[in-house]
């Protein structure tokens, strides 16, 4: 199996990616609005095709990303019937099996956290996906969207801790940067719902909490309550990046394809970032290309329009992904990456000036 854990340092979110190592067939666990083109990106570096987005619940500190990645990827979108939302493809109850491959998730119904709070257990019950209704070494707060501390309690006690010992837990969050925990370790060591506690210990701490609403609460919310969907349903999300077929690696860097360039003469500034003999070398250069060695790049931008996009080249591609990053820290907003850099432009038999055969 084919298994990502991802982060959202905002909200400290965990996202986990799924895949069947066979039928690259994968599910994707509470995305993040602003990372959807990370995990698009990292869904097709893989060559994994996303059937469901899951959630573990309404999330009130950041808003899913389950409808843009519907939207780009035509995934579908599930969670809990119980969790009050709006346009989700599928709604799960407590016993259901989400299929992905030869591969399964078992929704577990395991409310407290909020009214609606699903778990997702692992075929062989060797990784269980908690959500919020388990943290490590702490869990949830149960005092809003219908949650409950009792009810709490009894979810983690009964369907939680009910799995091995050894089966890993993965949570919804962790604001110190722990990955995972182990249901025996919870069992032992959590300090508010270890096995030596009572359930009136529990409710009165619960209950004295004393924690402020979370800052994102009252745009989170109702957004997840329509599965991430903005109101205006405009999910173009294209701002700087419709002059061209760009595509986001899982780097975060914008790319566009050799052939498109070539296509298109004087659609974008050519840039290229190499030393000055390889731009005159066996690879040569593309036609009408600006040399600037990478090294010179932030003292000589002066050279370059911010109004014309730019398509920043190099011999592979990794120095002109670099210089994408300083050029975008330097207020241009249209600039993409020559994929594969001249090595693949050469490969697909394109046009160059100089260079040998």
């Amino acid at each position: 199996m084919i298994f990502r854990q991802l982060f959202d340092p905002q909200s400290s979110t965990y996202t986990y990616l799924l895949a069947d190592s066979l039928t690259r067939e994968a599910v994707l666990i509470d995305p993040v609005f602003e990372h959807a083109r990370r995990d698009a990106a990292l869904i097709g570096e893989l060559d994994v095709k996303l059937l469901f987005t899951l959630e573990t619940h309404v999330h009130a500190d950041h808003v899913t990303g389950a409808s843009l990645l519907k939207r780009r990827l035509e995934s579908r979108i599930a969670l809990s019937k119980e969790s009050g939302a709006e346009g989700a493809d599928r709604y799960l109850a407590d016993g259901d099996v989400i299929a992905f491959g030869m591969r399964t998730l078992e929704a577990r119904a395991t409310p407290g956290h909020t009214g609606g709070c699903m778990s997702y257990v692992l075929d062989d019950r060797s990784k269980a996906f908690t959500g919020d209704a388990l943290l490590i070494r702490g869990c949830g707060r149960s005092d809003f969207q219908q949650g409950s501390a009792p009810l709490l309690f009894q979810s983690v006690r009964e369907r939680l801790f009910s799995l091995p010992d050894d089966c890993l837990l993965y949570p919804g969050h962790d604001y110190r940067g722990i990955t995972a925990s182990s249901i025996g370790e919870e069992k032992k060591y959590n300090p508010r719902l270890a096995l030596t506690i009572g359930e009136a210990d529990f409710v009165g701490y619960m209950t004295n909490l004393g924690l402020a609403h979370p800052k994102l609460m009252d745009v989170a919310v109702p957004a997840n309550l329509r599965c991430g969907r903005p109101e205006k349903d405009d999910m173009t999300d294209t701002a700087d990046t419709d002059w061209a077929p760009l595509a986001m690696t899982f780097a975060g860097i914008w790319e566009l394809q050799p052939d498109w360039v070539a296509e298109n003469p004087g659609r974008a500034q050519v840039l290229d970032v190499r030393e000055p003999n390889e731009f005159t070398g066996a690879l040569g250069h593309i036609a009408g290309a600006k040399l600037i060695p990478l090294g010179s790049l932030l003292s000589s931008t002066e050279q370059l329009s911010k109004e014309q996009p730019v398509v920043v080249v190099c011999r592979s591609g990794a120095r002109s992904a670099q210089a994408t990053v300083m050029l975008k820290n330097a207020g241009f907003a249209k600039v993409a990456n020559l994929a594969g850099g001249m090595l693949r432009w050469r490969a697909q038999h394109l046009p160059v000036e100089g260079g040998t055969d």
